[in-house]
């Protein structure tokens, strides 16, 4: 299979990227949502690897990363409803979790011993490298586990610099969020975590609305209490901040404050989405006790922003 994407980095990284993988290491791939760092989803000790170097509990399921729907019904059973989501969003920010495919030789690390598994095809030189390696890569995002997600190589750097990891470099991410996941039965949706593709987009495209999950239960990734969070502490909805803080603003309204950086001057939820994991790593950098974080609407891709802000906010579990 040609690459398509392959002129845009070191071919010698991706070439070590695929040998890494052979052999069972991890490596730090670029997605158009978050950085991930994957391994070969069907060799156990690959995957136990992922774990190790995240510190990830190992209730936590990962996702699939595939390179397309043939691929994905090898290891997970796509109904027509599922079928039909991924005709419209893949390759795209949306993770489908679908029952576990009869003979799947997916490691059971991957699902966490659920009888579900979460798919998904990513854009870009991942899709290639998945193409290449003829497997699917299991890839959580590039970070400790409950940390501040990268979106950037150099975040994935400073997050493991104690590690010889293989990172192909992409730039920048453009959706910025971790992928929209929603569990598909039947013919019934229900939306795990929000993102890029929003509850609206999934109800236009299949004249299904997404329900909310009836329990606490952990069915994907990034369904933790604590998650997302950076060092200092997080405060919501901030109308004001003092100047010993740091202040994550949103919107053309916005105080003159010495530790303070604007998710968007113009109030684009997009724009938004794609700066926060940047902006929120930059300012606690800054060493601060709390950052403050200015309202940011609910809706659209605001949901998953919100989500996302009320994750890092919320009550250490360490």
């Amino acid at each position: 299979m040609s690459l398509t994407h392959s002129a845009k980095l070191d071919v010698r990284h991706f070439d070590a990227a695929l040998e890494a993988l052979a052999s069972g290491q991890c490596v730090a791939i670029p997605t158009e949502t978050v950085y991930g760092l994957a391994a070969d989803a069907t060799d156990g000790k690959a995957v136990a690897r992922i774990f190790e170097l995240k510190n990830r509990p190992s209730f936590n399921p990962l996702i699939c990363h595939v390179d397309g729907v043939s691929m994905a019904q090898e290891f997970g059973s796509l109904n027509s409803l599922a079928l039909k989501l991924a005709e419209m969003f893949w390759p795209g920010p949306l993770t489908l979790v679908v029952p576990i495919a009869k003979n799947s030789k997916v490691a059971s690390l991957v699902t966490a011993g659920l009888d579900t598994i979460g798919l998904r095809q990513p854009k870009g030189i991942s899709a290639d490298l998945i193409s290449r390696f003829g497997k699917p890569l299991a890839a959580p995002s590039a970070n400790k586990s409950g940390r501040v997600s990268p979106t950037t190589a150099e975040h994935v750097k400073e997050e493991f610099t104690d590690t010889d990891l293989v990172i192909l470099d992409q730039g920048s991410c453009e959706v910025g969020l971790e992928s929209t996941i929603v569990k598909v039965e039947k013919d019934a949706l229900t939306l795990l975590r929000p993102g890029a593709i929003t509850s609206e987009m999934i109800a236009q495209a299949t004249g299904i609305a997404p329900s909310q999950p009836n329990s606490k239960k952990i069915e994907a990734p990034g369904m933790m209490q604590s998650h997302y969070a950076p060092n200092a502490a997080v405060s919501l909805n901030a109308q004001s901040c003092e100047t010993h803080d740091a202040w994550l603003q949103f919107g053309p309204d916005c105080i003159d404050h010495p530790n303070a950086l604007n998710l968007s001057d113009t109030g684009n939820l997009i724009e938004a989405a794609a700066n926060l994991y940047d902006m929120l790593k930059k300012l606690d950098a800054l060493g601060k006790e709390r950052i403050c974080v200015s309202p940011i609407p609910e809706t659209g891709i605001g949901i998953a922003i919100n989500d996302r802000l009320r994750r890092a906010a919320a009550p250490r579990t360490s």
